[in-house]
């Protein structure tokens, strides 16, 4: 039986992503930060959690000891911030980058060790559509995403040879509590500019991940999940 390890995986994408491959039929653990009820929700479904805070080294090392080997692994945990630049702290520059950039990282490095020895594995790192394309008013998010894709290319090369695959999917505008601060009259004119018409749902980005499960002869690659959203 595979092993999966979704970051961030107790609610939202993270949690559905997660909810996928335990339908699949797959070990699935997760890491959480500080949500206990949300992660003894997860507990009763089937699926292992623990507590960890991935930005710090201590953390992941632990949960790698406590997981075991890992056969895929789903960096999803990530933070937002919705500012203007000259508005932001060093602090919150370094917490957003600390999670979505740094958090990848040490997971990346932790996984590959086991990967590399047995010759295969898949990370999948989640990234965004302002990774892409960039937010306004969320410059520092877009740039923790925009390395995230960065991160992804050159680990795909460096991982390759040893049988290892790493990906990225950046989803577009999700339904998820993340975004809960939109109004609905900003979700609405989101949606108007989406040419699918609706925002993303938890199960769109779960299938594109299944889907770089399956698929063994792809590495490399970002794969957008908006409806459409970032087409210029």
């Amino acid at each position: 039986m595979k092993t999966v390890l979704v970051t961030g995986g107790v609610r939202g994408i993270g949690l559905v992503i997660a909810e996928t491959f335990l339908v699949k039929g797959y070990r699935v653990c997760v890491s959480y930060s500080k949500d206990e009820a949300s992660a003894s929700a997860a507990r009763e479904k089937g699926i292992e959690a623990y507590c960890a805070d991935v930005s710090k080294e201590a953390d992941v090392l632990s949960l790698f000891q406590k997981v075991g080997k890992v056969d895929i692994l789903v960096n999803n945990a990530g933070v937002s911030l919705i500012k203007q630049i000259q508005d932001v702290s060093v602090s919150e520059y370094e917490q957003v980058f600390d999670v979505n950039m740094k958090g990848a990282f040490l997971c990346c490095r932790e996984a590959a060790k086991a990967m590399i020895s047995c010759g295969s594995g898949l990370i999948v790192n989640v990234s965004s559509v302002w990774g892409e394309v960039g937010g306004s008013c969320e410059s520092v998010y877009s740039a923790s995403k925009a390395a995230l894709l960065g991160f992804t290319k050159a680990l795909a090369k460096e991982l390759g040879y040893s049988g290892v695959r790493v990906n990225a999917v950046s989803p577009g505008v999700i339904d998820t509590k993340m975004n809960a601060h939109f109004s609905k009259a900003d979700m609405a004119a989101l949606c108007e500019e989406i040419p699918l018409g609706r925002l993303g749902v938890g199960e769109d980005v779960a299938k594109a991940v299944l889907f770089l499960e399956e698929n063994t002869y792809i590495t490399g690659i970002d794969l957008p999940i908006n409806g459409g959203f970032s087409v210029v």
